[in-house]
């Protein structure tokens, strides 16, 4: 069973907005056992996408289409699929009515004649009708094949995935199941883990795969498998991972879609009932931006403060100038004094301080672009790493907030 997305606009292909859906439709076609064979992004251009569609038939038995459904004339899709099935477009009550209902609902204007035009459907099409928005969804067969066309709007796109085309795919053909489990690990690289974990690699069944998934201080590591028997694929993967974090027990914070390195935080620290606040200077508040993208992140986490200028190091926590002259502002004296001081201002149990030079320039450091100090401040006293993260602003920054969060758990974790 495998599937093609097709992603039409040419806001894509310029850069101008992220392609986001073929991430998320790729992930709900494979939890339900449909292997996404090929992800292409074409231009709005009726013979580029008549090729596409006739490069999917060759190898898909799912072909889904997201753009190009909206009222203007750049928005080509409908009358394209209506040349592919020789077809023509008819007009759709339904979707009449569900254009009025959506204005009369949500806007205060009375729809236009364009806004109308999304009642103008291929004939030979079965109607998704879309509760978000006024352009339809379609679902059209041809030579066994099924294309689907969705809006390329994400949230509309979502709902109609999962209300309309998911269920009529689970109907329609027989699917494998297809399992996958990911390990979370901080702190070692992938090749010093395929070392670690070689043995264990090489016993793996010939239908179970692993790959290793690293980022900037941190490795997924995936076992895959499909199958028909659920149950058994599921028992066989799982007593492998359970294996395998016993083997990684000291790099591993669990499984992804399970828990995060911030979610196994927070477990921790409201488990101990402690707080904890922030002092971010090169990470510019990142760090605390992924802490309360956690919910119920307010019951340990009691605020930040991003102190970028080297003066307010000074002025709001409190750094002696004296410290930061003979030092230098990226410095692990520096890094204490923040995290000490950011521990006493918001009277928290832990505290996690950066400072660092992310680049393109030094600013006002003396130290090569990529330096970075890390402190936490605990019950038991203060830890401090300084680092040479490399000389790319973003993954300087992306490899701050990583180490952070895994110097912050070793502490937290700690009797």
């Amino acid at each position: 069973m495998l599937a093609e997305i097709i992603t039409i606009g040419d806001e894509i292909l310029i850069g101008q907005i992220v392609d986001t859906n073929s991430a998320y439709i790729s992930k709900e076609l494979n939890r339900i056992g449909v292997k996404v064979y090929q992800i292409t992004s074409i231009q709005d251009d009726r013979n580029h996408i008549l090729q596409a569609f006739e490069d999917a038939k060759k190898h898909a038995d799912l072909v889904i289409v997201t753009g190009g459904l909206g009222p203007t004339k750049d928005d080509i899709t409908k009358q394209t699929f209506c040349d592919f099935f020789d077809d023509t477009l008819i007009e759709d009550q339904s979707v009449i009515e569900n254009v009025k209902q959506l204005f009369k609902k949500y806007q205060l204007n009375k729809p236009l004649p364009a806004n109308f035009q999304q009642a103008m459907v291929p004939s030979k099409a079965t109607i998704l009708m879309n509760l978000y928005g006024t352009a339809p969804g379609m679902w059209m067969e041809r030579d066994e094949i099924v294309f689907v066309s969705l809006p390329g709007v994400p949230y509309e796109m979502k709902h109609l995935l999962q209300e309309e085309v998911l269920p009529r795919v689970i109907k329609r053909f027989n699917r494998p199941f297809i399992y996958h489990k990911t390990l979370l690990t901080y702190g070692l690289g992938e090749s010093a883990i395929a070392e670690r974990i070689a043995n264990w690699e090489n016993e793996l069944p010939e239908n179970i795969k692993l790959a290793y998934l690293p980022s900037l201080g941190k490795v997924r590591l995936r076992l895959s498998s499909s199958g028909n028997n659920e149950s058994v694929l599921q028992e066989s993967i799982d007593s492998r991972m359970e294996i395998l974090s016993e083997m990684l027990s000291d790099i591993a914070i669990g499984y992804e879609d399970e828990t995060s390195i911030v979610g196994r935080i927070a477990h921790i620290l409201n488990q101990k009932k402690q707080t904890l606040s922030l002092a971010e200077s090169c990470s510019g508040g990142a760090i605390a931006e992924q802490i309360t993208s956690e919910a119920g992140a307010s019951s340990f986490f009691l605020g930040s403060i991003v102190p970028y200028k080297t003066e307010l190091k000074t002025q709001i926590l409190g750094v002696p100038s004296s410290l930061i002259e003979e030092y230098t502002v990226v410095s692990i004296e520096v890094a204490e004094s923040m995290v000490v001081n950011c521990c006493k201002l918001f009277s928290t149990d832990y505290a996690v301080a950066t400072t660092g030079i992310a680049g393109p320039t030094k600013g006002d450091g003396v130290d090569e672009v990529g330096t970075v100090c890390i402190a936490i401040a605990s019950p038991r006293g203060i830890v401090s790493e300084k680092f040479s993260f490399g000389n790319d602003r973003f993954r300087v920054i992306e490899k701050t907030i990583n180490k952070a969060f895994e110097m912050l758990l070793k502490e937290i974790s700690k009797n």
